[in-house]
């Protein structure tokens, strides 16, 4: 994955976010639109509302990046709590 300095992520504009209010999962280029979909259950502090706007944006990067999402609602994939690994 391409990784984002602090200063280019800043840059960004909130319409390249998967969850624009939060600016969270940045969607700026193929890797990142991977990243958002395999971290989306990681997401915290967001409601099912900010959910649904958040996967539309998402499909809606992959096609611009040419990206296939095989899970046609953010419901279908798989949100297991992860453990937290201790410092």
């Amino acid at each position: 994955m391409t990784r984002l300095t602090t200063e280019d992520r800043n840059a960004l504009g909130k319409r390249d976010f998967a969850f624009p209010a939060q600016r969270k999962e940045p969607l700026e280029n193929a890797s990142h639109v991977r990243n958002a979909i395999a971290r989306f259950d990681q997401v915290q502090g967001v409601s099912d509302v900010e959910r649904d706007i958040a996967w539309t944006r998402i499909k809606a990067a992959a096609k611009r990046y040419g990206e296939t999402v095989a899970a046609s609602d953010w419901r279908d994939l798989r949100m297991q709590p992860h453990a937290k690994t201790p410092r």
